[in-house]
């Protein structure tokens, strides 16, 4: 269990532990498809981030995180309209776990999932596959959905 977790719900517990897969197929599939490549980086980038804070939870969440993408995925809808309103409404349910954690904690899982956001849209599309943001991904790029722990 992750020392910063001791005050929530199991359900709140389980969505911190989910939130970087949600934020993956959010952007990976903001286009409609979600394709090879932003799948990969997805997984890439589980294992690449580090920040001091998080880097227990970081080690968690990168076990197995292409098995619970994959599984994730299939859960929700194919038609990406449906499917991304879906994700945005269950992220923003981060907003009220904000004040539960530490903030340096929160403020850190906040800035991780920004940045995973920002690698998965830069990881396809554009001119010959050429990290080229799309509209519907810049669209969902800020997770405005998510407030920034700070301005809670």
């Amino acid at each position: 269990m992750i020392k910063e977790f001791v005050n929530l719900t199991d359900k709140e517990v389980e969505l911190m532990f989910k939130a970087p897969v949600l934020v993956c197929i959010l952007i990976a599939g903001a286009d409609g498809n979600i394709d090879r490549k932003e799948l990969k980086e997805a997984i890439a980038q589980s294992q690449k981030l580090h920040k001091s804070s998080l880097v227990s939870y970081l080690k968690e969440v990168s076990l197995d995180f292409e098995d619970k993408l994959k599984v994730l995925l299939q859960s929700y809808p194919y038609d990406a309209t449906e499917r991304n309103t879906m994700l945005i409404e269950e992220l923003g349910q981060l907003n009220g776990i904000w004040g539960k954690i530490d903030m340096d904690f929160a403020a850190q899982f906040y800035h991780m999932l920004r940045e995973l956001a920002e690698r998965i849209a830069a990881s396809s599309g554009g001119l010959w596959g050429m990290k080229t943001v799309t509209g519907e991904e810049a669209k969902l790029l800020q997770l405005s959905m998510i407030s920034e722990p700070s301005k809670n």
